[in-house]
């Protein structure tokens, strides 16, 4: 039996809710639900994946588990279990949880990959799920939100454990097959230089784009105009995204988007009753502490150079003004939706004091 989940904690009914089903699989820090019926008989599995690809495909977050699951699970009965066995699935098929089933088709336990290969031993990351293309940091900011630290050190440099962060950034990627990186500089931006041209131990390239002002989130992205002639990954300096990049990549290119913003599913409760009002006063009604779930920018895209061409040269322009400028111009822009625990900013102090614990599971 697992030594790091319970079979209860990951058995839900079909009726389930999928925003009840989303914080489900945030809590247990597992990519997977087993769908059981009220004998505990298994009906299917819900990844994170099966409800990306229903959010891609309704633009909805609402809905029931039974609208998303998958119904062909893959398992292993009582009668055929063994270690070795159980080791092959995992690695052929790339998940983390297979489940245990009796004679009757009922979940009696679970293995993991962390019982199997241990939680310091990742899973690799197949094949199709490696990409090719260059990272663009945005590594130039003045880092105001870890202020008093960042008059110090440049935000990128900051340590979270035993490495910056933006090289916990770039090890994450390469991960995923990249081997470029571009560096944009601003801020005590020597400092930062000076670290990597002290690496020559980096598996991957690391160059710099200097600005020559503050050009905001997107502005200097323009000077990689000559550079780069294909799609490439932006990625602000402070956050980690986990996601499936190869199928980022495809989602992206199918549809021929412009931009697609990775977003994070997040849950949100008012710690407050919230007052409905109308015209004159009146109170029409009165939640008790509701709680809101919706899409947030993580500040990571995957970009198409056609849309450089909407930056303008040297002047300060954000993200938004960025995607606002390609909205207006009817290119289409997507967004590629990972669940609240996929994402990790540590650009502001109560996430700086969660990064490290969430990095050693996320990296």
């Amino acid at each position: 039996m697992s030594a790091h989940v319970s079979v209860d904690e990951l058995c839900v009914p079909p009726e389930l809710g999928l925003i009840d089903a989303m914080k489900r699989l945030d809590e247990t820090g597992y990519r997977v639900l087993l769908v059981v019926d009220d004998k505990r008989r298994l009906l299917g599995v819900l990844t994170d994946g099966d409800l990306r690809r229903y959010i891609l495909r309704t633009g909805r977050l609402d809905g029931r588990l039974q609208d998303a699951y998958n119904p062909h699970p893959i398992f292993l009965t009582q009668a055929n279990f063994s270690e070795a066995r159980a080791k092959r699935v995992l690695l052929e098929h790339h998940i983390d949880v297979l489940p245990i089933v009796d004679d009757m088709g009922r979940v009696v336990d679970i293995v993991t990959w962390a019982d199997l290969f241990g939680r310091d031993v990742p899973r690799e990351v197949p094949p199709e799920e490696r990409i090719h293309i260059p990272v663009v940091i945005m590594a130039g900011g003045r880092g105001t939100r870890l202020q008093p630290f960042t008059h110090v050190l440049p935000k990128p440099l900051i340590p979270v454990g035993e490495k910056p962060i933006v090289e916990h950034i770039m090890d994450h990627f390469h991960r995923y097959g990249v081997e470029q990186f571009y560096l944009t500089l601003n801020y005590k931006g020597e400092m930062i230089e000076a670290y990597f041209r002290g690496r020559r131990d980096l598996p991957y390239r690391v160059e710099f784009v200097w600005e020559e002002d503050f050009w905001g989130t997107a502005g200097s992205l323009k000077l990689l105009e000559d550079r780069i002639q294909d799609d490439f990954i932006v990625s602000n300096c402070d956050v980690i995204v986990r996601a499936h990049y190869g199928h980022v990549l495809r989602h992206h290119r199918e549809r021929r988007a412009a931009l697609t913003s990775l977003t994070s599913i997040q849950h949100h409760r008012i710690p407050y009753g919230v007052v409905h009002i109308r015209e004159g006063g009146e109170i029409t009604g009165l939640e008790e502490k509701p709680e809101y779930t919706f899409p947030i920018n993580t500040g990571v895209y995957v970009i198409n150079p056609r849309a450089l061409a909407y930056i303008p040269e040297r002047q300060a322009f954000d993200m938004t003004d960025l995607i606002n400028a390609l909205l207006r111009a009817r290119q289409r822009v997507l967004a590629y939706p990972v669940s609240e625990r996929d994402f990790v900013d540590v650009g502001q102090w109560d996430a700086y004091r969660e990064a490290a614990r969430k990095l050693s599971w996320l990296l």
